[in-house]
This record gives structure tokens, sequence and C-alpha cells, in this order.
């Protein structure tokens, strides 16, 4: 009988791009956003100037994150917010 491994493996897309946001609290940051696919998920990896990175999905029109992330709600909903803009652009730039 054939064991199912418990890795798992986030298929990358080969576009990061780097964006300048202003967070709630007012404090400008540079992030590195980056788009995969985690199983049947479209997933979106967040990388800080820190070093920080946080997983968001979006589950029908609200953002989520992996629980073992570190964003509170309002850095979420903003961050959400901006790849929602990114992804529009997107969909208007393929016609």
């Amino acid at each position: 009988m054939r064991q199912r491994s418990s890795v798992f493996t986030l298929h990358l897309a080969t576009n990061t791009m780097k964006y300048k946001i202003k967070l709630p609290d007012g404090t400008a940051q540079f992030i590195q956003i980056s788009s995969a696919y985690f199983k049947t998920w479209h997933v979106w990896m967040v990388k800080f100037d820190d070093g920080k990175t946080a997983m968001l999905f979006k589950m029908g029109g609200e953002w989520m994150q992996r629980t073992e992330d570190f964003l509170d709600f309002s850095v979420l909903k903003e961050l959400g917010s901006f790849i929602d803009k990114i992804i529009v652009k997107r969909k208007i730039s393929l016609g």
C-alpha cells in the first residue's frame, strides 16, 4: 500500500512584483507579492522587508490568512484590497 506524503507543494508563478503599500497605521512599506497554487486554491504570498511572509487566499468575498500567519485584521483587509486591484488590472490588460 502506497503512503501519501504529508509535504505540500506550492506551484509559484514566475512573476514576483514589489509594491509600496500604505498600511492602516499610516506607515508605508515595501512588499513582494507572488501568486501561487496550493492544491486547488489560488494563494498570494506576501513578503515584507523584515523577511516575514504571509499566505493569503480569498473565500467568497473575504480575504483570509493561514492560522500561523501574523497579520492584524486591518492589515489583512488592506492587503486583500490591494491584491483585488492587481487582479482587476490584470483582467483588464488581458482584455
